[in-house]
């Protein structure tokens, strides 16, 4: 009985999930109400909140399943690439490109990631997908400057400017997507967003050399 139950849920979710995702791709998040994705999904309304408390919790139960997508795809495609700055632009082009898609969903996303409810159990899930992103990140830096943890797990000195270098990025594609509510993103600012990327990697690059320089001045 548990497992009928356990499948009886998870149909139920994968419909709400559908019709969710329907819906707000065809009219936009701030148009769609809670009784209609309980009605498309052939669900009570308040089945419906038993899944996600507010339709905003709904749009990040959509959303991140694209963003694990987008994150999954720019892994494979970062492994496939030549040089730091190329793999990381290769990491996160599937993220902006999922963006672009649906400007409006994307930035209610980034919304309801950075202020839903602290308890919600899909922002807590989005927000791992960003932590996992950012590790992603940080792993192809080290990656280009040949640092490796090591094995008693302890890291060396650069993993934190990794780790700094890999949120700065996430910082500027952040701000990519969210432009995306004014103005389409165009090929001038992908060519600014690799720009951006490179200065960042550059300066990452860059920080193991001035402290040993400014090691051997004292």
């Amino acid at each position: 009985m548990t497992g009928r139950r356990d499948r009886n849920m998870q149909a139920k979710q994968s419909r709400i999930v559908a019709a969710a995702s329907e819906l707000f791709e065809e009219r936009g998040f701030a148009a769609v109400t809670t009784q209609e994705i309980s009605e498309r999904a052939d669900v009570a309304a308040g089945t419906l909140f038993r899944y996600a408390a507010t339709k905003g919790e709904i749009l990040l139960m959509v959303y991140n399943e694209r963003y694990r997508a987008a994150v999954d795809e720019g892994t494979r495609n970062a492994a496939g690439s030549s040089g730091v700055v190329t793999a990381v632009a290769a990491f996160v082009a599937p993220v902006i490109t999922w963006a672009q898609e649906h400007p409006e969903n994307s930035t209610a996303y980034q919304r309801e990631l950075m202020f839903g409810g602290a308890a919600e159990r899909f922002r807590a899930e989005g927000l791992a997908l960003v932590a996992e992103f950012e590790a992603g990140l940080a792993a192809l830096l080290r990656a280009g400057q040949g640092v490796e943890r090591s094995e008693a797990g302890a890291a060396p000195a650069a993993v934190d400017d990794a780790e700094a270098a890999a949120r700065a990025i996430f910082a500027v594609v952040h701000l990519a997507i969210a432009r995306l509510a004014f103005q389409p993103h165009t090929a001038a600012d992908a060519a600014q967003l690799r720009r951006q990327i490179e200065q960042i990697v550059t300066g990452f690059r860059a920080q193991p050399r001035a402290e040993q320089e400014g090691k051997e001045r004292q």
